[in-house]
């Protein structure tokens, strides 16, 4: 008997549209090569989509997905992640296990201080699952976690959570695997990391989360497991190739025909190129770099999609030097704010103060960073224009 580990989909959580669609054809290569490999079953252990209510779009591909399973006889069961969780407990992990497409594992009930996870039951194997919550509320719940025995058969527990092994010195929730039940294998996600200690196994992300990741890891993965040879075997899944190109700027005014005449250097047909700009500016400013004539630029050279970095793009600092006679951190900000106009007049200070207080406006409860983006440049767009 064998079975395919993955999780960390995220399904639905690029931005851009190109990066979108790669994410769902990871996915779908996934599903495909579990199909041709004849899997027995399928875990997924969190985090299938970005979002507790993912776009239709992302739902209805989807769908398409776990109907190729089920048309194949292959059964998926899984657990919600930090991301598709919701505190309400409904999410449309929901709807997939009743159009009859997944099975939800997590099953429980506290008694006497413990928590008791009940297994599902596929032929010789016993499943069980204790879902992953934002913040990492979950890690002290899963010390207290225990299994209702089910002798002679193979023990699979899927759990969304960071291992203390697996993070080392972070300081981020993580629980001790040696509380953890012991069992045959621990399906895990939450850590897009490479990890197989103990039959204890991450299976990475089916594609890359964000910039970072893509130029970290370029792909993803998930496993295919042997329950009879005990074989657990990492399965690449690299579609597109990333180029990241370097390049340090120090006249912003001449940047773009220097990142063009770099980007000339390289065959970027039906890649993903990132473009990391570093550098302390002497002359001009970032807004000098024609990024919009780069963009055209790499899309007549075929390039898939463009991610630009500019974090370590830097102008020369302005030393401003502030006595402050306060000593009330409360009135340190008015104060700084107020010598600051005082010494570069402009006719838009007067929005500085509206300006620092929107911007400490707080991401909300299960907000996707894109709904929190754009609520946020709403009211900074009622200020300025």
């Amino acid at each position: 008997m064998k079975f395919a580990h993955m999780g960390d989909c995220h399904l639905g959580g690029w931005r851009q549209l190109e990066l979108q669609k790669l994410n769902f054809q990871h996915f779908e290569y996934a599903i495909d090569k579990c199909i041709k490999e004849k899997i027995d079953f399928v875990l997924i252990a969190g985090d299938l989509f970005d979002s507790a209510y993912p776009p239709i779009d992302t739902i209805k591909e989807a769908f398409n997905e776990f109907r190729k399973l089920k048309e194949s006889g292959i059964p998926v069961f899984l657990i919600a992640g930090s991301h598709d969780y919701s505190v309400s407990g409904k999410s449309f992990l929901d709807v997939l296990e009743k159009a009859g497409f997944a099975k939800n594992v997590f099953k429980s009930e506290e008694k006497n201080g413990s928590i008791i996870l009940y297994p599902t039951i596929y032929k010789d194997v016993a499943i069980y699952g204790y879902p992953g919550k934002k913040s990492g509320l979950e890690v002290l719940e899963l010390e207290k976690i225990k299994l209702q025995e089910t002798p002679g058969l193979f023990n699979i527990l899927m759990l969304h959570t960071s291992l203390r092994d697996a993070v080392g010195n972070l300081a981020i929730p993580a629980v001790n695997e040696e509380k953890l039940p012991k069992v045959n294998y621990t399906a895990l996600a939450h850590l897009h990391i490479r990890y197989n200690k103990n039959n204890r196994v991450y299976c990475g992300p089916t594609f890359p989360n964000n910039a970072t990741e893509l130029e970290d890891i370029g792909g993803g993965s998930f496993y295919i497991v042997n329950i009879k040879t005990g074989k657990i075997e990492r399965q690449e899944i690299r579609i597109k190739e990333v180029v990241i190109l370097n390049i340090e700027i120090k006249d912003a005014l001449n940047g773009t025909e220097k990142i063009l005449e770099e980007i000339k250097k390289y065959d970027l047909k039906d890649k993903i190129l990132i473009l990391k700009l570093k550098g302390i500016l002497e002359n001009g400013k970032a807004s000098d770099i024609d990024f919009s004539h780069i963009e055209n630029f790499v899309k007549e050279r075929g390039v898939y999609v463009l991610l630009k970095n500019t974090n370590k793009l830097q102008t020369q600092e302005l030393e401003i030097k502030i006595e402050l006679s306060s000593e009330n951190i409360e009135d340190i900000e008015e104060e700084v704010i107020y010598k600051f106009q005082k010494e570069n007049p402009h006719k838009f200070n007067y929005l500085i103060s509206q300006l620092i207080h929107t911007l400490q406006i707080e991401k909300k409860e299960d907000e996707k960073s894109k709904i929190f983006e754009d609520r946020l440049l709403s009211e900074l767009r009622k200020i300025i224009f």
